[in-house]
């Protein structure tokens, strides 16, 4: 199959076909009184303006724009103030009237931009694409590109093409610095692109689709500017994230309906990276989760409507916590499973090496070695710690802000020496500290129960960390790994009667005394 094909195949010609530039209200599918007050706005915003600015800012062809300007003149909003006998030439102004007008109109809505596309024309082209993207056959060529720059990780690699084949999700997990989060990135480099609009008109209300901080455009694009090709997107969410978040939500100063990660990844790949971590319950977020994946679209509401929006994406989840992080109806829903390792010694220095050369620095090939020193078994003469993907990344840039402070022409052993020591995860390898210790938090859990005697007993015998009696139940302290669901569950399990389970506070664990000790 031709490289070139996949990504601009029959089916997206003809879509391409179908997106001509709209040159009438009709095919545009917005009313007259919508484009009026987005010209309105416009003219507010801008004063004196040329058509072809406004078609510029909105994506409306001039002949709609022609009629709709007509129309507004002979309503006395506004007035021609100049330009020649080509109409794209022609500047606008607005009248007294047409000035109180655009006002009331902006205060009601402040959006000004793009036109947006009906909601019923988005629902009908989204659907047309994605009913039989997958099973998908994915080019040599396009799977070569893809992981150019990875380095080993063969099982991950065909583990990845096979959940884009089929369109199934994935489960990563695996200890820090093992390259869950960049191979899971390679996901969407090996999905065909997709075609969408950049905002959506419902009931008079913009929601927007199109966000250039997870869109990449493709090269070429519809004849219609509302509509952008876009390469599948890979969108990325982490600790950071909340219930809330997971919602369509309206911002106020723009005007328009932020959409959700669930519909921005649309036709793509959504990363939940560090699972277990997130500030709400991993389970409820996991919960909240299932419909979309099960039934390919969200419900988000617009001036309390309902309205459906696909969420056609392949989920992808990770942790280095515990598997069970995930129950069985979660894990349902992403089938395959990537496990990563610490990776080999060779790997580790290979990135190094890659990571020294995209910086363009220069280095004696002894520095190398001395990489792979760090990371090779103590009983063959190494000093034994355990080998990361994020460590050879992290030590090349160290490496070059050594080389510079200390005004060196290359990277030699003496500036690499220093950017071992000064690598904090390294450091604490040295000294034998947990580095789970730096990364865990400590949950404080309050259970509300009849029987506190028996919910302590139960409550240490599951690891608690601490425990303590107060009136009307107990208090317990745990690593941030456990949730409410899993202790109220265990309880229950244990036959202890248990009212409910809420974290009342969470503390980051202290690092031992020894880090201060080294670094003094």
């Amino acid at each position: 199959m031709n490289c070139d094909y996949y990504y601009h195949d029959e089916n997206m010609v003809e879509l391409f076909e179908e997106l001509k530039q709209p040159k009438t209200l009709e095919e545009l599918g917005l009313s007259y009184f919508f484009v009026r007050d987005l010209v309105l706005k416009i003219l507010l915003t801008y004063g004196t303006v040329k058509t072809q600015r406004i078609t510029d800012i909105t994506g409306i062809h001039l002949d709609i724009l022609e009629d709709v300007l007509g129309q507004m003149e002979k309503d006395g909003f506004c007035v021609q103030v100049g330009g020649s006998f080509l109409f794209s030439s022609v500047e606008y102004i607005l009248t007294k009237r047409g000035v109180e007008k655009a006002r009331l109109v902006m205060e009601e809505n402040p959006y000004i931009g793009m036109a947006p596309v009906p909601y019923e024309r988005y629902f009908e082209l989204m659907d047309k694409q994605l009913r039989n993207r997958f099973p998908i056959k994915i080019p040599p060529e396009v799977i070569e590109r893809a992981f150019r720059d990875v380095v080993g990780l063969s099982y991950a690699k065909e583990c990845l093409v096979e959940s884009c084949t089929i369109g199934k999700g994935l489960f990563v997990y695996g200890a820090p610095g093992t390259g869950k989060t960049f191979i899971i990135s390679k996901a969407s480099d090996l999905l065909p692109p997709v075609v969408i609009p950049r905002f959506i008109e419902f009931s008079g209300r913009i929601i927007q689709i199109y966000d250039p901080d997870f869109h990449k455009p493709c090269p070429e694009e519809p004849d219609d500017p509302r509509w952008i090709k876009i390469h599948a997107p890979f969108v990325f969410t982490g600790s950071e994230l909340s219930l809330n978040e997971l919602e369509t939500t309206y911002n106020m100063n723009k005007g328009v309906y932020e959409t959700s990660p669930l519909i921005k990844a649309n036709g793509g790949v959504l990363l939940i990276d560090d699972l277990g971590r997130q500030r709400d319950d991993h389970e409820v977020i996991l919960n909240r989760l299932i419909v979309p994946l099960e039934n390919k679209k969200d419900v988000i509401y617009i001036r309390g409507v309902p309205v459906i929006f696909h969420t056609h994406f392949i989920p992808a989840f990770s942790t280095n916590l515990d598997v069970s992080i995930m129950d069985e109806a979660h894990l349902r829903r992403a089938p395959l499973h990537i496990f990563l390792r610490n990776p080999p010694v060779e790997n580790v220095a290979e990135v190094f090496r890659r990571n020294l050369d995209a910086t363009g620095e220069d280095y004696d090939e002894e520095v190398v070695e001395r990489i792979k020193m760090v990371y090779t078994p103590v009983a063959d003469g190494g000093e034994g710690l355990q080998p990361s993907y994020a460590h050879a990344r992290d030590l090349a840039q160290i490496a070059q802000a050594v080389r510079i402070n200390m005004e060196k022409d290359r990277i030699d052993l003496e500036v690499i020496e220093r950017a071992l020591d000064k690598h904090v995860l390294i450091a604490l390898q040295r000294m034998d500290i947990d580095i789970s210790q730096v990364h865990h938090s400590v949950r404080t859990f309050r259970v509300v129960t009849p029987e506190p005697e028996s919910a302590e007993r139960v409550l240490k015998l599951y690891g608690a960390l601490t425990v303590a009696l107060e009136d009307g139940g107990v208090l317990a302290d745990f690593e941030d790994s456990i949730s409410p669901s899993q202790l109220l569950a265990h309880l229950q399990g244990e036959g202890v009667s248990v009212g409910r389970v809420e974290v009342v506070a969470e503390t980051k664990r202290e690092i031992k005394k020894a880090i201060l000790e080294y670094s003094g």
